[in-house]
């Protein structure tokens, strides 16, 4: 039965404040840039031609409307995207180092992200859908982890894959151990998982991507792909593993780098029209060249969604590579 919807994703919506700059007065600067990892990574699908869609919750004030407005603007339907008056849109302020690495501080206290019901959730919409995407910030509170299995349970019933990115930020867990047991207990549903190379602890009982790719294969997982920052991405699947080098970039800030890489690998995986235990080696090795391509534009710009390449810019990008 033919989907309505390729792709789509349940989470966190939130405003970026990047760093922009210093003031006059000797002050940091910051930029507001819409993001949250779901639909930073919808934008890297919707961008390559696919419809999808995103379920979540922002607030019904300036922050949350300007989500809303951007996220339609890009082609992504918001019409399971709850404007809430009793909560406020979830804020995050990124501090960058000189390599444009990442730190984190949350105005998420609670966020409208986390207060999610699933009597809110448009079930209609999971269960028309090839791929349910999620990530792991919703489940950090309730009522929002509980809506969240509700949702994996309902599209999964339909037909959906389920595509994971556990995508771990220290500060919203109350320890590392507590973070790594309720991002572990979505395994069971999963179809196709992206970690990075810091997240293999977390995840698995071992630090090396291989291993760690391994044990999430014998978990019952179909598609693994392991990223590695600068040095590309290992990607395994019952049928084999293999690494693919990543592209240099003129790095700026790396919000969204992962996001946009799993968004170009899942573009390229719904070109195939398979499913993903169906992929062959080559195949995969081909949706992480995508994903590749894509994170290495996304790291030359500030911000999440912001940041994002469309297909054609990519597509320049792995023509040169090619060369």
């Amino acid at each position: 039965m033919d989907k309505k919807y390729d792709v789509v994703a349940l989470g966190e919506l939130l405003i970026d404040f990047t760093p922009a700059g210093i003031s006059e007065g000797n002050m940091l600067l910051f930029e507001r840039n819409p993001g949250g990892a779901p639909v930073n990574m919808l934008t890297a699908v919707t961008k390559n031609g696919f419809h999808t869609a995103f379920v979540g919750k922002v607030g019904n004030d300036m922050h949350g409307i300007f989500l809303r407005d951007t996220a339609q603007k890009i082609g992504i339907d918001v019409s399971g995207l709850i404007m809430a008056d009793d909560v406020f849109t979830t804020l995050a302020f990124v501090g960058l180092s000189e390599q444009g690495e990442r730190t984190f501080s949350f105005a998420r206290k609670p966020g409208a992200d986390t207060r999610i019901c699933f009597r809110e959730v448009p079930v209609e919409m999971l269960q028309s859908t090839k791929i349910l995407h999620i990530g792991s910030l919703s489940l950090t509170d309730e009522p929002a982890r509980t809506t969240t299995f509700q949702a994996v349970r309902a599209a999964k019933e339909a037909g959906a894959v389920i595509s994971y990115d556990p995508n771990y930020r220290a500060p919203l867990w109350e320890s590392e151990e507590e973070a790594a047991e309720r991002m572990k207990s979505l395994l069971q549903y999963v179809d196709m998982i992206k970690i990075s190379d810091e997240e293999t602890r977390l995840l698995t009982p071992f630090q090396e991507p291989k291993e760690a790719a391994e044990y999430l294969l014998m978990k019952g997982i179909k598609v693994v792909a392991v990223t590695l920052g600068k040095d590309g991405a290992l990607i395994a699947s019952p049928k084999g593993h293999a690494i693919v080098p990543g592209y240099s970039s003129r790095v700026t800030d790396t919000t969204g780098a992962g996001d946009s890489f799993w968004g170009g690998f899942i573009s390229r995986y719904l070109s195939y029209e398979e499913k993903p235990e169906e992929l062959t080696l080559e195949q995969l090795q081909e949706c992480a060249l995508y994903g590749n391509a894509t994170a290495s534009l996304c790291v030359e710009k500030r911000g999440g969604i912001p940041s994002i390449p469309d297909k054609q810019a990519v597509e320049e990008r792995l023509n040169v590579m090619i060369k």
